[in-house]
């Protein structure tokens, strides 16, 4: 039987941009307000966290989980450049104690996809200066990360680094790439790589925190004849942000689903019944799969599960999904992979950039009230935690 940690992590994450609501001086705040088919919904209110967060945290802790993954905006903390607001981070230092009051231990985001409209004026990250900035901002915000002990620098940069194209498209300033798909800009990659590095630094001169950073995981499968364009996706894709986290006190895990890679890059996932709600594929063994690839290619970082889950409007099969996702991880522990928790995405259906559908929560929302219901997968995944693990079949001993 697999053992995890006694100190294991059980918890939920959640973003700023996707729950606040009316985050103005974001970068994507003016971009979904363009009314593209890019950005076909808006954020809003988004389901108002801002001000209902200790009813949010209180759920989870009151359902058995003992961690609360969230962000920190910094648009609010530094809405225009230079000025700092005293009062956004006397908010922010409020959420973490609050968390740390319903006995949950808090990871923190620094940058969750969203910047600053006028640090994505200037440039973003492809200005000379972009890693300065966010350094600045870092070294600002890590004032009210006393007794914080687990901090993510950048989430998902891959992402971040792809969005950038994604957003020159919306806004007309570039064509898509010749093979016809979108994928992360290497230039704003290694950007982020060395904004992460010296976040690092900054973090760990002001703070005991473990320090890391989170990447979107794809799992990709290799297809006859394509073994160098897989090891050239994965490298784009993934391994550079693994590399770079080399070193780190840990590495923020994020597994979805699986895609497979053809002669061209990753192939697009053919339309199923089975599908999630993103319109990706049902996998949950890609937790197993990013667990394994990142515990190799950081070279045995120690590993928090930092987002998976699945988009579905049937609670039976989210539990089904996370289920299976839970026997991966459980089997890689088993192996000697030293994974240090699991943080469901998400806590709260919110908006998930661009659209309302996708509905990954374990706790539905009422939008036009803002009425909380958790749904029976937080109940399950609190037994889980409770039991630190998933149970074990009939007649057998814990």
């Amino acid at each position: 039987m697999t053992t995890l940690r006694d100190d294991f992590l059980w918890g939920a994450s959640s973003s700023a941009h996707q729950t606040e609501g009316n985050n103005t001086d974001a970068d994507w705040w003016e971009y979904e307000n363009l009314s593209t088919p890019f950005f076909p919904e808006r954020s809003g209110d988004a389901v108002d966290s801002y001000h209902r967060y200790p009813e949010d945290i209180a759920l989870l802790a009151e359902a058995g989980l003992n961690a609360y993954r969230f962000s920190i905006e910094w648009s609010r903390i530094e809405p225009e450049d230079g000025q700092f607001s005293r009062a956004q981070l006397d908010h922010y230092r409020r959420m973490i104690e609050t968390t740390r009051e319903h006995g949950l231990e808090p990871v923190v985001t620094l940058h969750h996809f969203t910047s600053p409209r006028w640090f994505t004026r200037a440039g973003g990250w492809r200005d000379p200066v972009a890693v300065e900035r966010f350094s600045r901002y870092v070294d600002r915000v890590s004032q009210i990360l006393n007794g914080v002990n687990w901090v993510c620098t950048i989430n998902e940069p891959n992402m971040v680094a792809l969005g950038i194209r994604y957003f020159d498209l919306a806004i007309g300033a570039a064509d898509d790439n010749a093979n016809g798909r979108l994928e992360p800009d290497c230039e704003v990659g290694d950007v982020l790589v060395r904004a992460h590095r010296e976040a690092v630094e900054i973090l760990r001169t002001a703070t005991t925190a473990r320090i890391g950073w989170t990447v979107a995981q794809q799992a990709f499968e290799g297809t006859s004849g394509n073994e160098d364009v897989l090891a050239r996706t994965n490298h784009t894709w993934e391994d550079r942000y693994l590399e770079g986290a080399r070193g780190d006190d840990f590495f923020g895990v994020q597994a979805y689903t699986s895609q497979r890679v053809g002669p061209d890059g990753p192939i697009p996932h053919a339309a199923d019944p089975g599908n999630t709600l993103t319109g990706w594929a049902y996998r949950p063994d890609a937790l197993g799969a990013g667990l394994r690839r990142a515990w190799d290619i950081t070279e045995q970082v120690p590993l928090l599960v930092t987002e998976n889950g699945i988009a579905t409007s049937d609670d039976s099969r989210r539990i089904a999904y996370t289920t299976e996702a839970l026997t991966h991880l459980e089997a890689a522990v088993a192996d000697g992979i030293d994974v240090r928790g699991y943080l469901h995405w998400s806590a709260l259906d919110n908006f998930e950039w661009g659209r309302w559908a996708p509905t990954f929560g374990l706790i539905g929302v009422n939008r036009e009230t803002f009425a909380r219901t958790p749904k029976p997968s937080l109940a399950w995944l609190g037994r889980v935690a409770r039991n630190n693990g998933l149970e074990p079949p009939v007649g057998l001993p814990r």
